[in-house]
């Protein structure tokens, strides 16, 4: 021990060496175990290989909120096009079926302002349900019921944005969480 510790007093360069190699070595290893079980990274498809086109009719809407069957259909065709290798098309081409129902659609005051109580920040929650079918076998691929997604609106000043851009955020988060959903299973 003494020797060693003399070693490291008069070649401290010596000490770091070794240290150098230790640490190297057990990087070394560490690599090799993380190739042998992998990282976490597959070969398979994102979205199933047998489904190609989708058809996407528009929403139902149980709620007072009219035109946001509309906005959320169209969000969703525009999402579905950009992000997957689909290809939107009508119900008589489509492989599958993307059929959906808005259940409710809720604004709520998230705060007041302190002088005169004036609402401050509201949030539209929209639920839906939905379900997604091959029309060739008739299997459902997926269903979900009460899907929600939120959107803000800060309506007082500096800000003053109007209501509708909650509705679009509540309108597009939904759109991209369906969207999310039609990846394969892993």
């Amino acid at each position: 021990m003494t020797r060693q510790f003399r070693l490291d007093i008069l070649c401290p360069s010596a000490f770091a060496v070794r240290t150098a190699r230790v640490r190297g070595i057990w990087m070394v290893i560490a690599m090799a175990l993380l190739t042998a079980i992998g990282c976490g990274y597959t070969q398979k498809d994102l979205y199933p290989a047998d489904v190609r086109t989708v058809a996407v009719p528009i929403f139902k809407n149980r709620t007072f909120h009219k035109g946001l069957e509309f906005d959320l259909t169209e969000a969703l065709i525009k999402e579905i096009e950009l992000r997957t290798p689909y290809k939107v098309v009508p119900q008589e081409a489509a492989d599958t079926i993307l059929d959906g129902r808005i259940d409710s659609a809720t604004t709520s005051q998230l705060s007041r302002t302190s002088v005169g109580a004036v609402t401050q920040e509201t949030e539209l929650r929209i639920v839906v349900t939905l379900e997604w079918k091959n029309l060739r076998t008739g299997q459902i691929l997926r269903r979900r019921d009460g899907l929600e997604a939120v959107g803000r609106t800060v309506s007082t000043r500096p800000i003053g944005e109007p209501v509708e851009v909650g509705q679009h955020q509540a309108v597009q988060n939904m759109a991209n969480m369906i969207v999310n959903l039609l990846r394969a299973d892993w």
